[in-house]
């Protein structure tokens, strides 16, 4: 079993960024900008919380010293509170290394919360992207509005919501056409025929025969 030391240290041997002592170094100073101390380098994963896990999984990641790091779901075990603190670690580390990140979550509050640019996937399409704040007030797809519609309106505005209906098809055999046509309220019969191709829109780009034909309404 390795130490959190070794983990945090194996990129930097593999790259050869750093040698001997410095190594030790950089580990003590990587564990201090997570929010960890230099000490915690000798004792085993087992040991941390969760949150704590993710300190340590992102001093890690920036130990090969990255330009652009993908987070797979990074809060997806952790409790909201810790949630927050993980974000906001990470936004930090972004504005002090300039850093970029690829954000993959299901949680729209996290991706809210962290996404300058947001791309909505549907059985792998890319189905509509936008800037995050027009995204959530002005979503293009029927697909990214069916997603927003399924968070609890705390606010009570009495806004129509549409509903989520259907089953996710199988995506080894997904359906002809528009693969949401299934699921979509507005289903024409174009959808379940062709493919609908990327649209400019005033957001952003979508992808959605309602925005090109004539017969929308």
């Amino acid at each position: 079993r390795w130490r959190v030391e070794d983990i945090i240290a194996e990129p930097i041997h593999t790259f050869g960024l750093l040698r001997g002592a410095e190594i030790s170094n950089e580990v003590g100073r990587l564990l201090d900008l997570v929010g960890l101390s230099a000490a915690d380098g000798t004792k085993f994963p087992h040991e941390f919380s969760g949150g704590q896990r993710q300190r340590i999984a992102i001093a890690r990641a920036l130990s090969s010293k990255p330009e652009f790091i993908v987070c797979d779901e990074p809060t997806s075990a952790l409790d909201v509170s810790v949630q927050a603190q993980i974000l906001n670690l990470m936004r930090d580390l972004q504005d002090e290394f300039g850093l970029t990140y690829l954000l993959i979550s299901h949680d729209l509050s996290v991706v809210r919360h962290m996404a300058n640019r947001i791309g909505v996937l549907y059985l792998g399409r890319l189905v509509e992207v936008a800037e995050s704040k027009r995204l959530f007030t002005d979503p293009q797809h029927p697909y990214t509005r069916m997603l927003l519609d399924a968070v609890p309106d705390l606010a009570l505005s009495g806004r129509r919501r549409m509903p989520v209906t259907g089953e996710i098809p199988n995506p080894i055999n997904p359906p002809s056409g528009c693969t949401f046509h299934p699921r979509c309220p507005k289903v024409m019969d174009i959808c379940r025929r062709e493919v609908p191709r990327i649209t400019t829109t005033a957001t952003g780009t979508a992808e959605c025969h309602l925005l090109t034909t004539e017969d929308a309404t």
